[in-house]
């Protein structure tokens, strides 16, 4: 991993287009992969190259299936009341502790706990029904 995120750095003057980036990050991925499988040839422990094509295979579509899932994600965060819109983005911000962020509300820790367990429930919902509703069309 430490290997293809020095190479996708190396050569990110070559990507085109911003929105090409899990593409080119996948192939990227992919050759320095081979690379090293072609270093390791001797190893016994090595994996061969459809099991690799295999995995890459498995590995851009799980990305596909993540972006449906964070694009339903996003629209259903937006649908929420604006009090609830406003908690989630509060409590999911970097470096927020949930106490602190309790005592800013005026409310336990738990409660803020609970209050986000709700909404998760509600967001999980919403976003099946978003992709199911994106598959049958």
């Amino acid at each position: 991993m430490q290997e293809v995120a020095a190479a996708l750095w190396k050569r990110f003057h070559t990507l085109s287009a911003p929105e090409d980036f899990r593409r080119w990050a996948f192939g990227v991925a992919r050759l320095e992969a081979l690379e090293f499988l072609r270093k390791r040839a001797r190893d016994r422990h090595v994996f061969g190259d459809e099991l690799l094509e295999v995995l890459a295979t498995e590995a851009e579509s799980a990305a596909d299936h993540f972006a449906e899932e964070r694009k339903a994600l996003d629209e259903c965060v937006q649908k929420l009341p604006e009090e609830q819109r406003r908690l989630v983005e509060a409590a999911y911000a970097p470096g927020v502790r949930m106490d602190e962020l309790a005592g800013t509300l005026g409310r336990t820790a738990m409660a803020v706990y609970k209050s986000l367990h709700r909404i998760r429930m509600i967001l999980i919902e919403c976003t099946q029904r978003y992709l199911e509703k994106e598959r049958a069309t």
